[in-house]
């Protein structure tokens, strides 16, 4: 039993020996790279190029301002404000749904509250016609500029 125990003894100094000796020349082995690794000199720079002179014409001409950009938000601002037509903070039914109602029914000829293929296509086929002036069965760039909807109406101010 003595000599089991002396034998364990010496295996488990023997371990602690052989790994404190590992860490030693792991840790000699990371000194040494570190210590061998030279910054490697990146090339040289081009000069920066001289500051550039405004010509005389350019500067005293007065400087163009452009108009920012709409950002997102307010565009969706103007947005909701087009659609809210009571001004009230929201949008119902009625605001949302008239616009398309009034296209809807313009559409339908007989008034009967559906629209057929047949409706859509004699306003659709009215609307070529009335655009090809010239009776040739095609629409040049300029007889397809009449086709596009009129411009919104802008509401002038009551100030």
């Amino acid at each position: 039993m003595d000599a089991c125990r002396i034998l364990l003894i010496m295996g488990d100094s023997m371990l602690r020996f052989l790994a404190g000796a590992a860490a030693a020349f792991l840790l000699l082995t990371g000194a040494f790279l570190f210590w061998q690794s030279d910054a490697q000199e990146s090339p040289a720079l081009p000069a920066a190029p001289p500051p550039r002179i405004a010509p005389p014409s350019m500067a005293t001409a007065p400087a163009v301002l452009e108009a920012p950009e709409a950002t997102p938000k307010s565009r969706e601002d103007k947005r909701f404000s087009r659609a809210d037509k009571n001004k009230n903070g929201r949008i119902e039914g009625g605001e949302l749904f008239a616009p398309r109602r009034k296209a809807f029914a313009k559409l339908d000829a007989n008034g009967n509250g559906t629209l057929s293929f047949e409706e859509w296509a004699v306003k659709t086929v009215g609307k070529f016609k009335g655009a090809d002036k010239d009776r040739s069965g095609w629409l040049t760039p300029a007889e397809y500029a009449t086709t596009a909807p009129p411009p919104p109406k802008k509401k002038r101010c009551a100030c």
